[in-house]
């Protein structure tokens, strides 16, 4: 049975919109996942060893934290630092925790 939780997405942009340069690489590096999880579904299909698959698995997972921290020092950089400087800051704080903790899981 597979487990799925409901995630709320917000309707808030960034306060800096992202350059095409920096969606361009947030893609790239979400397609190449992409790619080590199609390898990962041939490896279980083609009855590969299991460490070699847990290996993988790691790789992707590393990859995954690496996106996001990327993604969430942008969100520092820009969104919070705003809302700091413009009277906002507990709120984002709390937001930005929030997501630490989820991220951390």
């Amino acid at each position: 049975m597979e487990h799925s939780e409901h995630i709320e997405f917000s309707d808030k942009k960034p306060i800096k919109p992202r350059t095409e340069d920096e969606k361009q690489q947030v893609v790239n590096r979400l397609k190449r996942i992409e790619g080590q999880v199609r390898g990962i579904q041939k490896m279980v299909e083609d009855d590969r060893y299991c460490v070699d698959i847990l290996v993988q698995i790691s790789a992707i997972q590393a990859a995954m934290k690496k996106v996001g921290h990327s993604l969430m020092e942008r969100h520092m950089k820009h969104c919070v630092s705003h809302a700091v400087h413009s009277g906002n800051g507990d709120d984002a704080i709390e937001e930005l925790m929030k997501v630490v903790q989820q991220f951390s899981k």
